[in-house]
């Protein structure tokens, strides 16, 4: 197999409360509420393979943009973090438009499970659409994965909202009808999310209240951004 022909077939797809790319955190970590789940695909699924991974704390998760595939690339993007004005080389960014169109993630294994004759892994911290091909999976190495002195520039830190998250009295019944059916953190969750504001670059340089949704499960969750709060306004299920 020469290095123009090289053909990879995933390993597992994850199982996510993201089904649209907006909204997801553009970083792993950032939300820690969310979990989701690694299914193993034939002939990877067999217990053996991630015989020892359960004494890991966390894992790397190497996967595909799969909403971007076939969507092309330039060598020059413009990161949401410099106000999507300025541009920085495809490489310098982390940008899911690439010439390939991978991904690296580090997450929390929750756990590991073996049911109805599947290999699943519990993870948390995941930034993954859901039904995402992944294509490894490796063993975090505290000991060499963290570089101390380690610096970027432009991304030194997070830089999360730093404004309170309201609800509307319908959203606020709904919240709690919804986070006992499903079995969630919903109102953590959501926090967590819209601190990262899921805007445009452009949209937060002006001033409307413009109003936004975001789809989380199979919820419908409708919110917008002044400069003194986050409002949550309605959560429904998605038509």
């Amino acid at each position: 197999m020469s290095a123009d022909t090289l053909a990879m077939n995933p390993v597992a797809v994850i199982h996510s409360g993201f089904k649209e790319k907006f909204g997801i955190p553009r970083q792993p970590g950032l939300a820690s509420s969310m979990t989701a789940t690694i299914e193993l695909l034939p002939p990877c699924d067999d217990i053996d393979t991630v015989r020892g991974l359960e004494q890991c704390s966390h894992i790397w998760l190497v996967f595909v943009f799969s909403a971007c595939v076939g969507k092309g690339w330039s060598p020059l993007v413009r990161p949401p973090r410099l106000g999507g004005n300025d541009k920085l080389g495809v490489f310098a960014t982390r940008s899911p438009f690439r010439p390939n169109p991978i991904g690296l993630s580090p997450v929390r294994l929750e756990g590991i499970r073996s049911e109805q004759g599947k290999v699943l892994l519990d993870v948390s911290g995941a930034d993954l659409l859901d039904q995402t091909p992944i294509l490894d999976i490796k063993p975090y190495l505290p000991y060499s994965d963290v570089i101390d002195d380690a610096l970027f520039e432009i991304a030194k830190s997070i830089e999360p909202l730093d404004l309170p998250v309201l609800l509307s009295d319908q959203a606020e019944n709904d919240l709690q009808q919804h986070s006992q059916r499903l079995n969630q953190p919903l109102q953590q969750q959501i926090e967590e999310i819209l601190r990262c504001d899921p805007r445009p670059a452009y949209h937060k340089q002006k001033s409307t209240q413009r109003e936004y949704g975001i789809r989380l499960y199979d919820l419908n969750i409708r919110w917008q951004i002044s400069s003194d709060a986050i409002q949550v306004i309605s959560i429904t299920l998605q038509e």
